[in-house]
């Protein structure tokens, strides 16, 4: 067994490049798990920062100076923020509070109907026993589930102060970390040892990926989202920008974010619209945007395909999800990208046939 274990340690861990990315990967691990809640102003800065230097370095290619196109970002960025905040997110929550208190009752009365109408047409397969032990526990669970969103609007009362907190250190973060770009990345480099051969290739392969990956999801949710309120709204259909928004934010999750986004989408246009063209109407409307999004958006937004598995894509999703939630999730991809990297460039390394196609 020692044996085994030495062989193992000399095959992964002989050359020190390979101990310096392990301890590099390992800390960056402990920081974001031990810390990661109280660092989030500062992680979501970076994060934004990140994505808004695309811009800023395209800016500086057409001839503007690098300080005012720093500044013209950061405009552009809080301008949107600011609107956000003002315009979106209160139309958002008024959606919401009217879905909860209108069209879910109406939804669940409607489904009750249809429920006790199944022994009448269906007596050989379901019973009126059966059907009052289904009404009757999804009625225990929506009762639960009232208690638990009550409890949480309890408790959240406490974090408005914390939420402002943050929406003023993040713009704050966000412009430091653009207008010295380049004196962090020097201090940081400087605690890299000089020898990184390794950790060049992993950097490089990562910034290529997520680049790529978080603008071109970022602007995919917007063009979805935009896309469906057109269409929503064309159509009469109730609270067109709360679903445009989840079927906008349904794109960070591969393949289950479509089911996901579809069931809310259908539910409320059964319930306005019952078995009739308009319902037909939505639901082919927004096949074509599903159709549209799965097909074409992903070949124009992002000049290199991730590579990966779809096994490895729902795996990275769940697991990353489960740690960090939403951010967990939009960067589920990027994060499996990396440990593909890290997997690709580890000296004397071993490949696996899920991280590629």
């Amino acid at each position: 067994m020692l044996e085994v274990l030495r062989n193992w340690y000399h095959a992964y861990f002989s050359d020190e490049e390979a101990v310096y990315l392990f301890f590099i990967l390992a800390a960056g691990l402990v920081l974001i798990l031990l810390f990661g809640r109280m660092l989030a102003p500062a992680l979501t800065a970076l994060v934004v920062a990140y994505l808004l230097q695309g811009l800023v370095g395209r800016m500086t290619r057409m001839g503007l100076p690098e300080k005012l196109s720093v500044w013209l970002v950061f405009l552009l960025f809080l301008g949107a923020l600011v609107a956000t905040l003002v315009l979106l997110l209160p139309v958002i929550w008024k959606q919401t509070m009217n879905l909860v208190q209108d069209q879910l009752p109406r939804l669940l009365q409607a489904s009750e109907r249809w429920l006790r109408e199944l022994p009448t047409a269906y007596p050989d397969v379901v019973s009126v026993q059966q059907v009052n032990a289904i009404i009757d526990l999804a009625q225990r669970e929506l009762a639960h589930a009232g208690q638990v969103i009550l409890s949480l609007s309890l408790a959240s009362i406490p974090g408005v102060m914390d939420a402002l907190i943050f929406l003023v250190l993040v713009p704050l973060l966000v412009f430091f970390f653009m207008a010295d770009r380049q004196k962090l990345m020097d201090w940081a480099a400087s605690f890299l040892p000089e020898r990184r051969q390794v950790l060049a290739e992993v950097w490089a392969e990562m910034d290529l990926q997520i680049a790529n990956y978080v603008r071109g999801k970022a602007l995919e949710i917007l063009i979805v989202a935009v896309a469906c309120f057109v269409l929503f709204a064309t159509l009469g259909l109730n609270y067109a920008l709360l679903l445009a928004v989840v079927v906008g934010v349904s794109t960070l999750i591969p393949y289950l974010g479509t089911i996901f986004a579809t069931i809310p989408v259908a539910a409320v246009a059964y319930v306005q619209f019952g078995w009739s063209s308009d319902l037909a109407l939505v639901m082919i409307g927004y096949s074509v945007i599903q159709f549209i999004d799965g097909n074409i958006i992903p070949t124009l937004l992002f000049s290199e395909v991730v590579n990966l598995h779809p096994i490895a894509i729902i795996v990275a999703v769940l697991v990353f999800g489960g740690l960090w939630g939403f951010w967990g999730v939009f960067f589920a991809i990027p994060l499996a990208t990396l440990i593909k990297a890290v997997a690709y460039a580890w000296p004397k390394r071993h490949q696996s046939p899920l991280l590629e196609e």
